[in-house]
C-alpha cells in the first residue's frame, strides 16, 4: 500500500458522503493526483457493470468517472443488493457469492474483511490518493462487533476518518456530537475532522455551531458545504432517495411506477433532464395517473414486484393503458413483467415458483443462478438508431415475441422484444436512454424532441461544478495533510 488514504463517515445514512467523495476525487484529480474511490460494504440496487465484467455500486462507478478512471470491482468489493424485506444478493468482488438474511449477514460479514483489505491494497498499490466512503451511520455500535464497512474497517486500515453531518435534516449539532459519545474510545480516536453539508441560506448564521461542535469534540471543523442542487443530476445511491414526485414539466407525459424493489433506477436520470418529458414517480396507494408511456423498471425481486403492482391495482391501469392506444417500455425485469410468465425453480429471487405475467408479449423468463453483465452495444431496429448500455440480469427469456427483437447488438445477437403494432417494447438493456442519439429515437417515436445534445456533458460539468463548489467550503490541504 503506497497510496495516502482518508475516509468518510456519516452520522447517518444520506447525509451526502457519496456525492462529496465524488466531488473530492475530482477536486484532487485535476490537481494531479492519481485518485480511487473505496466503499468496503454497499448496500444498493443500483449497480453499473465495470471492465471486468463485475457489478458495483452505481455511486463508487460515479466516482471513478469523477476521478477520471475506469471503475474495477476493487472498488466496491462487497455488495449487497436487497431482495426482500429482511435479505439481500450478497456480490463479492462484482460477483454473487449467496444470499443471506440480515441477522445471518451480521454474523459473517467479518468473513469478507481479508477480501476487502485485499482490495484496498489492490488500488492502493496503483494510485496517490484513496477517499474510502463508509456506509450508513458510524454510529451503529449494535452492528459494531463485525462491523467492515465503518469504524471496523477503518480500524483494520489504521485510516484517520472524517465525519459528515447533514445539516438540512435538522439536529446536527447533536448527531455529530452525539456520535462521539457513543463512540468506542479506540474508534473516536481516528475521527479528526468533521464536515457539515447541505447548509440553507445565510452560511454565517451556523458558524458558532461549527465552533460549538469543534470544542465539544475536539475535532477540526473542515468545512460547512452548501446545499449543491444540481446534484439532481447524478445517480442516486439508494431509491430512498426517488420520492414520489408531481409531473416535471414537458409534454410527453411519463410515468414510472415505484415498484419496492426498483433497481438501476439511474436510467431514469437522462428522462428527468429532458425538458419535453413530464415525468412521474406514481407512488404505491394511487391509481397510475394518465400517461402516454408507461415505464416499467429494473427490479432486484421481479416476482414480488409483479406482486406488488397486482396488489396495487396497476396491472389493471397497465392493461387499460395499452387497450386505450398507450405505449409501455419494459427495462430488464419490467421487461419479463411484460411478458406471459417468470419462472424461479430454484428461489433465486424468493420462494420458488412461476408468476404469470402481464401477457402484452408473447414469451416467458426462466430465472437461474447465471447472471449476465456486460457492456454492449448495437442498433435499434425500430429506427436504426445507434444504443450502447449495459446488462445485468438473471434470466433467460424465450418466446415467438422474441422473433421481432428491439435491438440487434454488435456481437449479433438479436435483444428484447417490440410489439407487431409497436406500442410495447422491452429490453434487458439497461443505461440506454444515456445514450444521445438512442434518447432522441425514442423520444420521436412519441413526438417529442430531444432538448439536451449530450447526457455525458451534463454529468462532466456538473461533477466540475461540484468540485469547484467542494474547494470554496472545504480545506482541502487540510484534508491531505489529515491523509495517511
Amino acid at each position: 500500500m503506497t497510496a495516502r488514504a482518508l475516509m468518510f463517515q456519516g452520522t447517518g445514512s444520506s447525509v451526502g458522503k457519496s456525492l462529496i467523495v465524488a466531488g473530492l476525487c475530482r477536486a484532487f484529480a485535476r490537481r494531479g493526483l492519481r485518485v480511487a474511490p473505496f466503499k468496503p460494504q454497499n448496500m444498493s440496487n443500483n449497480a453499473a457493470v465495470t471492465p471486468e465484467g463485475g457489478e458495483i455500486g452505481r455511486a463508487q462507478a460515479l466516482q471513478a468517472r469523477a476521478a477520471g478512471i475506469a471503475p474495477s470491482v476493487h472498488m466496491n468489493p462487497v455488495l449487497l443488493k436487497p431482495q426482500s424485506e429482511i435479505g439481500a444478493q450478497i456480490v463479492l468482488r462484482g460477483h454473487v457469492v449467496g444470499a443471506a438474511p440480515a441477522r445471518a449477514w451480521q454474523a459473517r460479514k467479518r468473513e469478507f474483511l481479508p477480501a476487502v483489505m485485499e482490495s484496498f491494497a489492490t488500488l492502493g498499490a496503483a494510485h496517490d490518493l484513496v477517499l474510502v466512503e463508509g456506509a450508513g451511520s458510524a454510529a451503529e455500535v449494535n452492528l459494531r462487533e463485525n462491523d467492515i464497512a465503518n469504524m471496523g474497517f477503518a480500524r483494520a486500515a489504521g485510516l484517520p476518518v472524517v465525519l459528515i453531518g447533514d445539516i438540512d435534516r435538522g439536529g446536527v449539532i447533536a448527531s455529530v456530537i452525539g456520535t462521539k459519545t457513543v463512540l468506542a474510545a479506540e474508534d473516536e480516536a481516528l475521527i479528526k475532522g468533521f464536515i457539515i453539508n447541505r447548509m440553507r441560506g445565510d452560511a454565517s448564521l451556523f458558524a458558532d455551531g461549527m465552533d460549538f461542535i469543534a470544542a465539544r469534540t475536539g475535532w477540526a471543523a473542515l468545512g460547512l458545504v452548501p446545499f449543491f442542487a444540481q446534484a439532481r443530476h447524478l445517480p442516486a445511491e439508494d431509491a430512498a432517495d426517488l420520492a414520489p414526485s408531481a409531473a416535471t414539466a414537458g409534454r410527453l407525459r411519463l410515468v414510472v411506477p415505484l415498484l419496492p424493489h426498483i433497481a438501476n433506477f439511474d436510467d431514469l436520470d437522462p428522462l428527468f433532464a429532458e425538458a419535453d418529458i413530464a415525468l412521474t414517480l406514481a407512488p404505491r396507494g394511487a391509481p397510475l395517473p394518465p400517461a402516454d408511456v408507461i415505464l416499467l423498471p429494473g427490479s432486484k425481486a421481479t416476482r414480488a414486484d409483479l406482486a406488488a403492482l397486482r396488489a396495487e391495482g396497476w396491472d389493471i391501469d397497465l392493461l387499460a393503458h395499452h387497450r386505450q392506444g398507450g405505449a409501455l417500455i419494459g427495462i430488464c425485469g419490467g421487461f419479463q413483467m411484460l411478458g406471459e410468465d417468470i419462472a424461479d425453480p430454484d428461489g433465486i429471487e424468493g420462494e420458488a415458483g412461476h408468476s404469470p405475467g402481464l401477457g402484452l408479449l408473447a414469451f416467458r423468463t426462466v430465472l437461474g443462478r447465471a447472471k449476465r453483465l456486460a457492456e454492449v452495444a448495437g442498433v435499434n431496429l425500430l429506427d436504426q438508431t445507434p444504443v450502447r448500455g449495459y446488462e445485468m440480469h438473471l434470466g433467460e427469456s424465450f418466446g415467438p415475441a422474441l422473433a421481432h427483437p428491439l435491438h440487434r447488438l454488435a456481437d449479433g445477437r438479436a435483444e428484447g422484444a417490440a410489439s407487431l403494432e409497436r406500442r410495447v417494447f422491452g429490453t434487458y438493456l439497461h443505461g440506454m436512454f444515456a445514450d444521445d442519439a438512442a434518447r432522441a429515437g425514442w423520444l420521436a417515436r412519441f413526438g417529442a424532441a430531444s432538448r439536451l445534445p449530450s447526457f455525458d456533458h451534463l454529468i462532466e460539468t456538473t461533477l466540475d461544478a461540484l468540485a469547484d463548489h467542494l474547494a470554496r467550503h472545504i480545506d482541502l490541504a487540510a484534508l491531505l495533510s489529515l491523509a495517511r
